[in-house]
This record gives C-alpha cells, structure tokens and sequence, in this order.
C-alpha cells in the first residue's frame, strides 16, 4: 500500500476482478479502490433498511438478502452482478446473517475485513 492508498482493499473484493487463471486483476488500484469504497458504502447504507424489512415484513434474512440483491441490479445498476453479490454477503456479514446460501450460489467468497 502505498502513501496514496491509504486503504485496505480485502482479498475477497480483489478477486472479483483477477480473471481465472490469472494473477493480476483486471482494473488498475485506483479503479479497483474506488469500486471497492462505493460496495463498502452500500452495504453499510443497506445495513438498516434490511434489518427492517426483515423486522417488518417478517421474512427471513435469506428473503431480505435476495431482496437487496435484486435492487443492486435493477437499471440503472451501479454495480456488476458480482459486485451486487459482494455487498450482500457484506452486509450479511455486517448483519452477523447467515451466508450459507449465499455462498453456495456463484458469489464471491465471504468477504474479508
């Protein structure tokens, strides 16, 4: 990390963008720290919106979490659809919900902070 990057880019997020096979990633460091601080952002926002649907709507987290994952891709998205599964499985995490259906899905991995 250098003086300019003063943050901590976690591996999971950086994997969304190293094609298979390969090792460096496909968008420079900038680019990449940007994407990563705009999914961060949402899955934090999201954080009370979904615990409240879940409180109100009563629905399990699993519901509340595909639910999310819908709104980060409808148009206009401003998320991949691998970043939209990113930040569900954050704000799972951030939730302490359950991933395991998540993760079993084509996703990311957990992500790392």
């Amino acid at each position: 990390m250098t003086e300019e990057f003063q943050i901590h880019i976690p591996p999971s997020f950086m994997a969304l963008y190293v094609p298979p096979g390969k090792i460096k990633p496909t968008l420079g460091l900038r680019d990449m720290a940007a994407r990563y601080e705009l999914c961060e952002d949402l899955a934090n926002l999201l954080t009370e919106q979904a615990a409240n649907m879940q409180f109100t709507m009563g629905i399990t987290e699993e519901l509340v979490l595909q639910q999310c994952e819908l709104g980060l891709l409808a148009e206009p998205a401003v998320v991949s659809p691998v970043e939209a599964r990113w930040v569900v499985c954050r704000l799972a995490e951030l939730l302490n919900w359950p991933m395991a259906e998540l993760l079993s899905g084509s996703g990311p991995e957990t992500p790392v902070t």
